[in-house]
């Protein structure tokens, strides 16, 4: 329960703000960084921000696209009964006729008051953030799953320690029976041995589940399948840094350069401005620049001979292009673009205070987990010395059992003394560790 607890708190701090599953992960022991990029390649929330990515991008290419002109061809044939106009002398023929046109144009927009330019800007910088918002949901994959992995190697080293400890009481009760049946001990030493034997068993299962329940975690977040044999590698002396001298000050002016969710925070503001800009560009007039090439057809078409011209010879005779340039002046439009640029606004509003919500929580966050480590970092300190003043309590406390000068009692409580003091030590060594990635990661330090 202790346990359960104090990783409900390091998860509630650690917060701010497929059809396939890969083969289960067995063997060696996984390092940290493996675990990581197992999750960042398989993950399912991170593959669905990918995807938000990718329509961002397409839009930002639509943007650039639309500065081309837009060019476009049409062909025309048509086959008219009774009266109709023939196209090569427009006038109207009674007849059955065969007519044809082909058309090519183009257009492009000279100028629109900046919109085209400052929505390709707005959907550049909407790309960009969305960029950093997959960074930011892997960055809060990888805190889980480093989590995932103390949880692990935390329940490893209580299951160990239960066991030692289950050993100790187990070689007293052997020892007590063999007592007891000569009659040298009271009954009721030997039945409290036994009490603590099956207590210590009991935190075996206990630590054993929260072990198997750790692997689970870590499985589910790297979306493979369980082992229950997962193992991860020990954390080396040197991935520990003890005497973590960095002010929150300092770690606050690099997270502000570091953190891909602050930085998404900016971007979408950028963007945010440059919509403004956008939308005020429908007030202004636009201009616009179109030419093409036509020719008409037409089987009634005759020469002054009265000879039917030939098709090709229509073709090359009565072509024409034109060339022209357009102005469009919004005059009234039901208030339509104005309201555009005030919901552009509220957008830019929102977007900044989104960012400075997001600088705000995170000096916050980086005094409260400073904070935190250095609060774990002195318990760590003072439950190392509890436990090597109760490892000699329990030490003397054992002689002076084995020797009939201590009762049961006597011993239980140096035992009991130590056996919390260890747990507390493990506990609170991995609470420090986790606080001290936090603060790395916030400094976009390497995390292993």
């Amino acid at each position: 329960m202790l346990l359960r607890k104090t990783f409900l708190v390091l998860s509630i701090a650690m917060s701010m703000n497929m059809d396939g599953r890969s083969q289960s992960i067995t063997g060696r022991p996984l390092s940290l960084q493996e675990c990581v990029q197992a999750a960042w390649d398989n993950n399912l929330d991170v593959k669905q921000g990918n995807f938000s990515m990718e329509r961002a991008a397409v839009t930002w290419r639509q943007s650039k696209a639309n500065l081309l002109p837009n060019v476009g061809g049409e062909i025309d044939h048509t086959l008219n009964q009774g009266r109709s106009i023939d196209l090569s002398t427009n006038s109207y023929v009674n007849q059955q006729v065969t007519s044809g046109s082909y058309q090519v144009s183009a257009n492009v927009t000279l100028f629109n008051g900046l919109r085209l330019m400052n929505t390709l800007k707005s959907s550049q910088y909407a790309y960009e953030a969305s960029k950093m918002e997959l960074q930011t949901s892997k960055d809060q994959l990888m805190l889980n799953v480093i989590l995932a992995y103390l949880q692990i190697l935390t329940s490893g080293d209580l299951l160990q320690q239960s066991q030692k400890t289950a050993e100790v009481a187990q070689k007293q009760v052997e020892r007590l029976e063999l007592m007891n049946e000569q009659g040298a001990i009271k009954p009721s030493d030997l039945t409290d041995l036994k009490g603590l034997l099956a207590d210590n068993k009991v935190s075996i299962i206990t630590n054993q589940n929260a072990l198997d329940g750790a692997r689970l975690s870590l499985a589910q977040l790297m979306n493979t399948d369980y082992n229950s044999n997962l193992q991860v590698e020990r954390l080396r002396a040197d991935q520990v840094e003890m005497n973590y001298t960095t002010t929150t000050d300092s770690i606050f002016t690099l997270a502000l350069q570091q953190l891909a969710i602050i930085k998404a925070a900016d971007l979408r503001t950028k963007s945010a401005e440059k919509a403004v800009q956008a939308a005020r560009g429908n007030l202004f007039p636009s201009v616009g620049l179109g030419g093409g090439f036509y020719t008409p057809y037409s089987s009634a078409a005759r020469d002054s001979s009265s000879r039917k011209i030939e098709y090709y010879d229509q073709l090359s005779n009565n072509y024409r292009t034109y060339v022209g340039i357009g102005i469009s002046i919004p005059i009234f439009n039901n208030f339509r673009y104005r309201n555009q640029i005030a919901l552009a606004k509220i957008d830019l509003k929102n977007a900044e205070f989104t960012s400075k919500t997001r600088q705000i929580q995170l000096k916050q966050n980086i005094e409260q987990d400073y904070f935190n480590m250095t609060a774990a970092k002195n318990k760590y300190q003072a439950l190392q010395e509890q436990v090597a003043a109760y490892a000699e309590s329990f030490r003397a406390a054992e002689v002076r059992f084995n020797n009939g000068a201590a009762t049961s009692v006597d011993y239980l409580i140096a035992k009991n003394n130590l056996d919390r003091a260890n747990i507390n030590l493990i506990i609170a060594k991995y609470d420090y560790v986790l606080r001290t990635k936090i603060l790395d990661y916030y400094q976009g330090k390497a995390l292993w």
